[in-house]
């Protein structure tokens, strides 16, 4: 038995209430959750907790999956949309903005310059991210970081590939700016 049957056969054993068909859902797609979320959030502890909020989500709702689409796609938009949700809640990315604003002060000031430039590319690409509104950072997360392309992205954000296209245009040109020394 292939991995597409047993995965169909998890997702009705899963509609029925079998707990075991969900474990090995979640155990089949834990990761890919987990980083998307971090990706979304930057923070473990954020991740960890969107990532079990997007399973319990996906659960109550399974039966509303329908297999018009690939599982892993639902489950995306699903972890996206928690993401979002999350972001307005906290007023994370409001936070985040603060801090970089103090610390673009600190390194005006010539305090930080030596730490910062010693900086691994990782940590100011993840930190560039958490700069972006939440929507342009969805963007790349979903196509440079999970691979999909415009129009797979388009259909997890409810938007079209012209927007994706658009908020992957001005995330860039950010990117580029704050990232270059």
């Amino acid at each position: 038995m292939g991995f597409e049957h047993d995965e169909a056969d998890w997702i009705r054993q899963g509609q029925a209430g079998d707990p075991e068909a969900l474990g090995a859902l979640v155990e089949r797609y834990q990761r890919m959750v987990h980083a998307l979320t971090f990706r979304m959030t930057g923070s473990m502890t954020d991740a960890e907790d969107l990532a079990q909020e997007t399973f319990l989500q996906a659960f109550r709702r399974l039966d509303t999956f329908r297999g018009e689409a690939k599982f892993s796609s639902w489950l995306c938009q699903i972890a996206i949309n928690t993401c979002l949700n999350w972001s307005k809640r906290e007023k994370r990315r409001d936070e985040v903005q603060r801090l970089w604003a103090e610390n673009e002060a600190i390194l005006g000031e010539g305090r930080v310059e030596a730490a910062d430039a010693e900086a691994p590319i990782t940590r100011r690409v993840t930190a560039g991210l958490m700069r972006l509104p939440t929507k342009q950072r969805a963007a790349v997360v979903l196509t440079v970081y999970e691979g999909l392309n415009h129009a797979q992205a388009a259909q997890i954000l409810g938007c079209s590939e012209t927007t994706v296209s658009w908020r992957l245009f001005a995330a860039r040109a950010k990117l580029k700016r704050w990232l270059t020394p």
